[in-house]
């Protein structure tokens, strides 16, 4: 369920920020469903409901890095974003990580932004023959 909104919300919402080739790479039709499960399963993965319908998912890692935080196509510009960033932020002062960092996409900057992560510097990271832009960024706790 979860490789399912990632593959829709990158092929519909990160679509509008990268080209077609760069989202075949990023989120191609035939996932790796073997190395996803072995993703999600090495850090606490953070799911986001509503009305019994999965909306969003985050992590976050021992060291404060949050690798994902996508939310479903349909559920844009509602909330589930930043209520999984606060989820991750109460988890982060339990756990005394005192700094929170992420590379942001094109897509994503402008939410982390506003949820006062500044960026570090850009950069262009290769995924499958495509080269991508995104943004180191951090947040102080």
């Amino acid at each position: 369920m979860l490789i399912d909104l990632f593959v829709g919300s990158v092929r519909q919402v990160a679509s509008r920020d990268y080209s077609p080739a760069q989202i075949e790479a990023w989120a191609p039709v035939a996932v790796n469903r073997e190395h996803w499960a072995t993703r999600l399963g090495s850090r606490p993965t953070y799911v986001a409901e509503a009305r019994g319908q999965i909306v969003g998912f985050s992590d976050l890692e021992p060291d404060g890095h949050i690798d994902m935080l996508f939310v479903h196509a349909d559920h844009q510009g509602k909330g589930v974003a930043r209520a999984l960033l606060d989820h991750i932020l109460a988890r982060a002062h339990e756990q005394g990580i005192d700094r929170l960092f992420t590379e942001a996409s094109i897509t994503a900057r402008q939410f982390f932004e506003r949820s006062g992560f500044e960026v570090i510097k850009s950069q262009d990271v290769e995924l499958r023959g495509q080269t991508f832009r995104n943004y180191r960024m951090v947040k102080s706790l």
